[in-house]
């Protein structure tokens, strides 16, 4: 009988504010933009340029804790972590190390295996490095201060997730609070959301944790979820075979599915911390925090009650549309222009998730307007399109921003509701298909639905099926 193991994990989810600017300077935090053209003196670290604290960043830092059930620091300062590397041009970060705004928080995630609280260690707020771009071509090394001095907080958890399926629920429930709050869009992809993760593995019923290892470099759910199985099975796979794990950092490969070691981990001594001589400690009063509170919007359990009261939508349809802030808006802002709550939802948790699970994409990337989805709605109603019509339309908003109405106007699209048109191709079909005829005549009331199939297909699909369907009754 082999060893039974446990997984033990704790994840730093590193997440860039969404302020218009950095966090110590004015300069742009916008994604994109040609290399180096969103930087100033302070954010490239020129001598005797001098740090300033944007307050947007306190506040969504707060805001982020409240909604973690943490404890807010009243008083709390800055610190410099020293490392010496080209993407960090002060040659130190500013961090918070001894007094980080929020401590001990949770937040309650729920799976297979039920409900279960994720205790939160601190969140502290610090600035962005730069990137390096690394040239094969010209053997050379480049580097974009664009996203240096970029607002972000850190979320440091304990070590309380023990699988993967706990680590994606931790991580989906901090980004949902995070984009209710309008703090960050959290979009992986973009790198505005990021984790690091410290795995061990012991066995199970023994007291003390295992020797750690932090994984860096991943960059989706799917990638974490992977990263968690490979670095747990390494880890036994050492365990059984009697060999020591090492403490350090390792990156992970998504494409090799296989981690590598990048350094051995460093302790804290090791960044000679000290308090930022050119930043004020800041002190923050219950009424900045009563403010914070009362700006606080809408969370899922309220909007959820509101779906119910308002919309009279199927649990079901709220637990999937208020999961996501985005889908939330989405849904809000059609319902607000045609009136139509469970059309919109049937349309959003159909065709809508449909596309994304198949292209891959988050909700978040959706491009269609409220506007497009409400037309197309709109259009079906007034029986301009059928379903089939409506639904292409639909998949071509994905593809390219159209006007749906200007679209099957153009393609000709819209149903015939001639009645004289649709009477000359019935009788044609009517005409063509003896046997069908026949069958029908004798009692096989299946062989309609042939004939509504002829009657769409001559008409190319632009025309009403109950229509068709009452006009052949009446000619037979």
């Amino acid at each position: 009988m082999g060893k039974e193991y446990e997984t033990v994990i704790g994840l730093e989810v590193h997440v860039e504010l969404a302020t218009k600017t950095k966090i110590f300077c004015g300069c742009s935090t916008a994604f994109g933009g040609a290399p180096n053209s969103h930087t100033c003196p302070v954010c490239t670290g020129m001598p005797g340029s001098l740090p300033v604290l944007n307050k947007q960043v306190v506040e969504y830092a707060m805001a982020v804790g409240l909604a973690t059930n943490c404890n807010i620091t009243r008083y709390c300062k800055f610190d410099r972590k020293n490392y010496f590397y080209p993407d960090n041009p002060q040659n130190y970060q500013i961090s918070q190390l001894y007094l980080p705004i929020c401590r001990d928080g949770f937040v309650e995630i729920e799976t297979e295996k039920g409900k279960k609280q994720v205790r939160i260690h601190e969140i502290h707020m610090e600035e962005d490095a730069g990137k390096l771009i690394h040239d094969e071509w010209d053997n050379c090394s480049l580097v974009d201060y664009n996203r240096s001095g970029v607002p972000l907080i850190e979320i440091v958890s304990e070590p309380d997730m023990r699988s993967a399926e706990e680590v994606i629920a931790y991580l989906e429930k901090l980004r949902m609070l995070i984009q209710y709050l309008g703090a960050s869009d959290c979009k992986m992809q973009e790198g505005s959301m990021r984790a690091d993760v410290n795995i061990s593995v012991r066995e199970v019923g023994q007291k003390e944790f295992g020797t750690r290892t932090e994984m860096k470099n991943l960059n989706s759910f799917s990638a974490i979820s992977r990263a968690v199985e490979g670095e747990k099975q390494r880890q036994i796979e050492l365990l059984e075979a009697g060999q020591p794990v090492i403490q350090e950092t390792r990156r992970w490969d998504d494409t090799k599915a296989y981690s590598y070691a990048m350094r051995s981990k460093e302790d804290a001594q090791d960044y000679r911390y000290f308090p930022d001589p050119d930043l004020m400690p800041v002190s923050i009063s219950e009424e900045w925090i009563a403010r914070v509170e009362a700006s606080m919007p809408e969370f899922r359990p309220e909007k959820m009650a509101r779906y119910k009261e308002e919309f009279d939508l199927p649990d079901y349809d709220i637990q999937i549309i208020t999961e996501n802030k985005h889908l939330a808006d989405l849904f809000e802002a059609t319902v607000a222009l045609c009136n139509q709550p469970k059309k919109v939802s049937n349309w959003l948790m159909g065709e809508t998730l449909r596309i994304l699970k198949e292209r891959e994409m988050d909700p978040e990337q959706i491009p269609f307007t409220p506007e497009g989805l409400a037309a197309i709605i709109e259009m079906t109603d007034k029986q301009q399109i059928n379903s089939t019509v409506a639904k292409e339309v639909f998949e071509k908003m994905f593809e390219e921003p159209i006007d749906p109405k200007k679209y099957v106007e153009e393609k000709g699209l819209s149903m015939v509701s001639d009645e004289g048109e649709l009477k000359k191709v019935v009788e044609e079909v009517i005409a063509n298909n003896p046997q069908s005829v026949a069958d029908y005549r004798n009692g096989k009331e299946k062989a309609i639905g042939f004939l509504v199939g002829q009657t769409m297909k001559a008409m190319k699909g632009k025309a009403n099926p109950g229509a068709v369907n009452e006009m052949l009754k009446k000619l037979l």
